[in-house]
């Protein structure tokens, strides 16, 4: 079974917000940031589903 991997442009930007976030020495937690990004950029539900999973292995994971 293949991972449906959305790449809208705002998925990239919730993803660069997430981690300019971190990088800032932002004291929320990593699911805190995801509700923001996901309400900021209007994420759909797969969309913030795929985000959800993407943060949990650590920002790392490619399409495919």
């Amino acid at each position: 079974m293949s991972t449906v991997v959305p790449e809208g442009e705002n998925i990239r930007k919730a993803v660069k917000f997430i981690s300019d976030e971190r990088q800032s020495g932002s004291t929320l937690s990593v699911r805190q940031l995801v509700d923001q990004a996901c309400l900021k950029f209007n994420l759909t539900p797969l969309e913030t589903e795929y985000l959800e999973r993407f943060m949990r292995q650590g920002g790392s994971q490619h399409g495919g």
